[in-house]
């Protein structure tokens, strides 16, 4: 019988609607390393274009007798997808979606839920959901551990500059305000927390405490050169209100593009750079007017 060895069914070249026949019985076995592989006969088109002419197909014995195909196998005309696909040994079929409007995580987590209320997996079966979840999931996993990490050592840094850890905490009063703002633009452009709006926080962290530092360290100075509380702060807010409105503006500045974009890499760019515009605006105001009125219940001396 002349044909072409390969292995696996055979996957039909058309459509996803194009019909395939199949034998059922494989034709012999391959081993690779540990593992064996049907193998299975594909006969030349014109042999294949229908069940009968794939049935009448003889088949030499030993004896060199021609046995029709029909009288050795159940022969059968079904429909099957255009390609098998194996992940882990085992096969793995696909199904891909967009999700708009919502969130993927609450997505996901309403769609799991469904399916252990109404499907039954046979014996064998198994869900996997993979895709931007996963990796949203990964980082997320990352992320909270990292950003308390971050927040620790930046306290440690905060604690050897100024010798205090009053004045360390008083400077990370910012962060609340800044997260506020930056939850509130989420909400107000209608985005959802993702990888990049994480990244964004972390990056608007970074900001906040260097507006909280620049006004700190010059009240510190201040009070080092023999002036009171009050005329410290009044003095500090005036030296300092312009670098502290420049760095906020630049950045915000900056980032206006990003908030406006609409092409490839908009679903990276707009998250994160809303993050960081709202939460600028309320921790730039906390730097403003929270620091300084609390800065008398920190002073350490």
């Amino acid at each position: 019988m002349k044909g072409e060895a390969k292995r696996g069914l055979d996957a039909s070249r058309g459509d996803a609607e194009a019909r395939r026949i199949c034998i059922v019985l494989p034709f012999t076995q391959v081993y690779e390393g540990n593992r064996a592989l049907n193998l299975t006969v594909r006969l030349p088109e014109e042999q294949r274009n229908s069940v009968e002419k794939l049935g009448s197909a003889l088949v030499a014995t030993q004896d060199g007798v021609g046995i029709p195909l029909n009288q050795l196998a159940g022969i059968s005309l079904e429909s099957g997808p255009v390609q098998i696909s194996r992940e882990d040994g085992a096969r793995r079929m696909g199904i891909e979606l967009n999700v708009n409007g919502r969130d993927v995580g609450s997505f996901v987590a309403e769609a799991q839920r469904a399916i252990r209320e109404r499907i039954e997996l046979p014996s064998g079966y198994r869900i996997a959901w993979g895709g931007q979840f996963e990796n949203q999931k990964r980082a997320m996993n990352r992320l909270m551990i990292i950003t308390p990490a971050v927040v620790l050592l930046v306290l440690l840094l905060l604690f050897i500059t100024f010798k205090s850890a009053r004045l360390a905490l008083l400077v990370l009063i910012n962060l609340p305000f800044a997260l506020m703002g930056g939850v509130f633009a989420l909400w107000i452009g209608g985005l959802y927390l993702s990888v990049p709006a994480s990244v964004g926080f972390i990056t608007l962290l970074g900001v906040a405490v260097l507006n909280g530092l620049v006004l700190v360290s010059s009240i510190q100075q201040l009070r080092a050169g023999g002036a009171g509380i009050e005329t410290a702060v009044k003095t500090a807010c005036g030296l300092r209100i312009r670098p502290i409105l420049m760095t906020a503006s630049i950045t915000v500045f900056s980032l206006i593009p990003m908030m406006f974009a609409s092409g490839p890499g908009s679903e990276v760019q707009r998250p994160l750079a809303v993050v960081v515009v709202g939460g600028l605006f309320t921790s730039t105001l906390a730097t403003l007017q929270v620091l300084p009125s609390l800065y008398r219940w920190f002073d350490p001396e």
